[in-house]
């Protein structure tokens, strides 16, 4: 019987310090041993958004304690971890650095392997913790920092099909919480709210929504968010019904967007597949996981989601990604830096700025 890995995952893209245990199963998927996460919300609520020097000193204070938390948890020692994976980017280089060098520090003292990971391979892998994911399948990954269709074909092999053009789905939800005056993040209370609310109350517009293929767009959206907020009264009702309106017109987005790139992944595929994948933090909104699982059993796939408390940014599947990546033979060496940009497919143009073209 062969060896089970075990790595130790870093995450210090953002606002969340978290380190976690995970070692690979017989079948194929994860078990996570530990998974412990540092949240600074409550430092940057009162701000509307990461301040990321406040967010680079809070590294600093936990990662220690983190990774000793997380070790003590799983019952393991350092010399019992096969290796390191540390998130390397995309994210605030100022706290990428953090968890990445004392990642590279831990395995150059220990001699152990080290991988640095793409935070957004992290999302795109996560589901396999709990089940074993068959290649190629479509990811539309919707986060805080993130929000894109792609083809994963494989292990470090990506094909991206749609990108947003300007601001991400999290980032949405965060700046229509921050002018309804609401906490941050967004994404939870929005939810709340908007099942309170009427989603017809106000006519909000779809971005592109009929082309540009799948690509997203969610600027002039927000936009209108802050022209309603402007020239009504901002009572509890408002509220509501402004919620309310702003996630059903995020899911009638998803929804079209959505069916455009199954059918783009269909032909470039020639049906070889059969999962459709969301991941990402956004992905723990329950009636977009409604409206995106119905969209994908009409066209004959399977939807995976990851696990809720691995949603969110969190070191179990930097870990897992670690893992995966090393099975591959594709390890990095302790120069590697942090990548405040770093997209899964580097063919891909990116897709925003002025001038750009749809």
């Amino acid at each position: 019987m062969r060896k089970k890995l075990t790595f130790l995952g870093i995450e210090t893209s953002c606002d969340e310090t978290a380190a976690s245990i995970v070692q690979e199963k017989q079948d194929g998927t994860g078990k996570i041993l530990s998974n412990v996460i540092s949240s600074q919300v409550d430092n940057h609520n009162k701000f509307g958004g990461v301040v990321p020097e406040l967010a680079a000193r809070s590294h600093l204070e936990n990662i220690e304690f983190i990774i000793n938390k997380s070790l003590k948890v799983s019952k393991l020692k350092l010399s019992d971890i096969d290796g390191i994976a540390a998130t390397a980017g995309p994210g605030l280089v100022v706290c990428l650095t953090v968890g990445l060098n004392i990642g590279k520090a831990i395995a150059g003292f220990l001699k152990k392997p080290f991988i640095a990971v793409n935070h957004l391979e992290g999302h795109a892998l996560s589901p396999g913790l709990e089940k074993k994911l068959d290649f190629p399948f479509l990811l539309l990954l919707i986060s805080g920092g993130h929000s894109q269709f792609l083809i994963v074909n494989d292990i470090n092999d990506y094909r991206q099909l749609g990108t947003t053009i300007d601001d991400a789905l999290g980032e949405t939800f965060d700046k229509t919480s921050k002018m309804l005056g609401l906490s941050y993040p967004g994404g939870p209370v929005i939810e709340k709210l908007a099942k309170k609310g009427n989603g017809d109350k106000f006519k909000l517009p779809l971005p592109i929504i009929n082309k540009a293929g799948c690509n997203l767009s969610f600027a002039g959206l927000k936009t209108a968010i802050l022209r309603e907020v402007e020239k009504n009264k901002i009572d509890n009702n408002f509220k509501n019904n402004l919620a309310a309106s702003f996630q059903k017109t995020i899911i009638k987005i998803l929804k079209k967007k959505t069916k455009v790139a199954i059918d783009e992944f269909k032909k470039i595929s020639n049906n070889n597949f059969n999962h459709f994948v969301v991941a990402g933090g956004v992905a723990v909104n329950k009636d977009i996981r409604k409206n995106l699982k119905l969209i994908a059993e009409q066209s004959g796939l399977k939807i995976l989601f990851p696990d809720p408390k691995i949603c969110g940014d969190n070191a179990a599947m930097i870990a897992w990604a670690g893992i995966n990546r090393y099975k591959k033979k594709l390890l990095n060496d302790l120069s590697v830096p942090p990548k405040s940009r770093w997209q899964l497919d580097e063919r891909a143009p990116f897709m925003k700025g002025p001038g750009l073209k749809l």
